[in-house]
């Protein structure tokens, strides 16, 4: 039976479903075990599963606060999950592969070309020694100027603790935090050096490896690839209108920005912005933020972060490939075109077919969350949802409150979110590739808006 199993051809996709899977429920083995939780007692399969799961697909909702409920060894566990979820388990694994001296086989390369998001096949393992050392390189940077400041609070040890944690979970889009009692890094939106410093490790984050790649060596913005452009373009126009709505909608409230002086307010709104984008830390209260910040997060959230990087969401490149072309369409043009380039309407269809896969998948758990989640209000209802569909983390405070229903369907989402609408979108061309050209059906007009 199991060589039956091992003969299969898989496909890529379904290679990455099953690593993810296999990965999750590892760590929900080891999070189960009483050495995990300081009380010295299993937390619950469950829960531990939620953990695991938040954990890989690095999303950062929790069910149990991370610093007081988890021991070193759990603490562990949980960073080891987020940096291998971050990366990707096929990235960690080549890399192994390639210490060990051994041969990238070729279905090893198709799989690496699908996790990275990559349109060729040539060059994947070369992107993924630069992924790897990159991240290191940026985390250990991090980690070092985080050290500055927690080593003075915490003490040696448990500073640079926190410095390394934090610096992982903030550079793969995490929003795990070992601070303590719920409150992320709130104790810390008044500090610009902490603030900065989490704000540069999101963003890098968020960007993606090509791009990375693309202002390290070219450094040039005119001559960066259509990719790179569009990501820093959105990226920007995100992070500036984010900042922009959130100072003004939460500027007079004592509950998040009303009671900070000017400076504070300015650092705390752009911090919302960039967390919105993914990361899951929040330096002011999420559950206390007006209806229409929370109703402005979601869309963030939404969108996400860019393609082959260690964020969420549908992805800005997408979204930006969905409003070119609506763009072009309102001014009567035939092609989707920017910076100069021309997208095929192949990857038009591929974007637009992602989106609407990522509604259709809120929408509908966002119902479901409503029967099992009744005594709670819609709108913090519809945050919990999108933001574990986009692996975002940020939460309105629910999450600990949730059935066992809505935790499961809370899990499911995030690992649709972390797999689902790109895997599906790959699926579907594919399938689409193969019946080309067999059957050409009569056109014929229809009545559109």
């Amino acid at each position: 039976m199991l060589n039956k199993f091992k003969s299969k051809k898989l496909a890529p996709t379904q290679v990455l479903v099953i690593g993810f899977a296999v990965l999750i429920l590892l760590g929900a083995i080891l999070l189960n075990l009483p050495i995990s939780s300081v009380d010295g007692n299993s937390i619950g399969f469950i829960d531990a599963l939620f953990t695991s799961t938040s954990a890989v697909c690095v999303t950062g909702l929790v069910v149990v606060d991370t610093g007081t409920h988890w021991t070193t060894f759990g603490k562990t566990v949980i960073l080891t999950l987020i940096q291998i979820g971050g990366l990707g388990f096929m990235t960690m694994g080549t890399m192994i592969i390639i210490l060990l001296g051994k041969r990238i086989s070729l279905k090893d390369r198709l799989v690496l070309k699908e996790a990275l998001n990559r349109n060729e096949l040539s060059g994947v393992v070369k992107l993924t020694k630069y992924i790897f050392v990159g991240t290191f390189t940026i985390q250990s940077i991090g980690a070092l100027l985080l050290s500055f400041k927690f080593v003075p609070e915490f003490g040696w040890l448990k500073g640079f603790a926190h410095s390394i944690f934090h610096s992982i979970s903030a550079f793969c889009n995490a929003g795990f935090d070992i601070i303590g009692n719920g409150r992320s890094l709130m104790g810390y939106v008044d500090n610009i050096y902490v603030n900065i410093v989490i704000w540069l490790l999101i963003i890098l984050g968020g960007l993606g490896f090509v791009v990375i790649l693309d202002i390290v060596k070219i450094r040039k913005f005119q001559r960066f690839s259509l990719h790179s452009k569009i990501v820093i373009f959105i990226s920007a126009l995100l992070l500036g209108v984010g900042f922009i709505v959130f100072l003004l909608l939460e500027w007079s409230n004592p509950a998040t920005l009303g009671n900070l002086g000017y400076g504070s307010r300015l650092t705390a709104a752009f911090f919302q912005s960039v967390t919105t984008r993914t990361a899951g830390f929040n330096t002011i209260s999420t559950g206390d933020l007006t209806n229409a910040s929370k109703l402005f997060t979601i869309i963030l959230m939404f969108i996400g972060g860019s393609p082959a990087s260690t964020a969420g969401g549908v992805k800005t490149v997408t979204v930006g490939a969905v409003l070119f072309m609506v763009y072009a369409v309102i001014k009567g043009d035939k092609e989707t075109e920017i910076f100069g380039r021309r997208i095929s309407k192949d990857i038009v269809n591929r974007a637009t077919t992602v989106v609407v896969i990522g509604i259709v998948v809120v929408l509908f758990m966002t119902m479901i969350l409503t029967v099992t989640e009744y005594n709670q209000p819609f709108i913090n209802i519809m945050f919990e949802a999108v933001s574990a569909f986009a692996t975002v983390g940020l939460s309105t405070g629910i999450t600990p409150e949730l059935s066992v229903a809505g935790r499961v369907i809370v899990m499911m989402m995030m690992f649709i979110g972390r797999l689902g609408p790109l895997t599906v979108a790959f699926a579907l061309a594919n399938k689409l590739r193969k019946n080309n050209g067999k059957i050409r059906y009569p056109e014929e007009n229809i009545l559109v808006g």
